[in-house]
């Protein structure tokens, strides 16, 4: 089965950096545009970043842009996420997903997921 494994998570102050890894196995990995999410308890998970196939285009959600930088590895079948300039509002488990192609903003068009990562942002 395909097996997706988010690594990064953390706690860190406001302000500060983390960089998020997502390393596929048992995926064709250059064929699927891959996506990052983050949820908290009681809500619905929302997109924060994705990449296409080829990793020349990707997408930010209004609240991360200019912030985060996705970007991807197929050499190492890995995405990853920089999250830098970190707010409390950032606090939530961080899931890293596949599709095929091309990159969504909804979880539903995605096939695979992986576990999550906390992220934890004091104040």
């Amino acid at each position: 089965q395909v097996q997706l494994v988010e690594s990064g998570g953390g706690l860190v102050q406001a302000g500060g950096s983390l960089r998020l890894s997502c390393a596929a196995s048992r995926l064709t990995f250059s064929a699927y545009a891959m996506g990052w999410f983050r949820q908290v308890p009681g809500k619905d998970r929302d997109f924060v970043a994705g990449i296409n196939w080829s990793g020349g285009t990707t997408y930010f959600a209004d609240s991360v842009k200019g912030r985060f930088t996705i970007s991807r590895d197929n050499a190492k079948n890995t995405v990853y996420l920089q999250m830098n300039s970190l707010k409390p509002e950032d606090t939530a488990v961080y899931y890293c997903a596949a599709k095929s192609v091309f990159y969504s903003t909804s979880p539903n068009d995605y096939a695979y997921w992986g576990q999550g990562t906390q992220v934890t942002v004091s104040s």
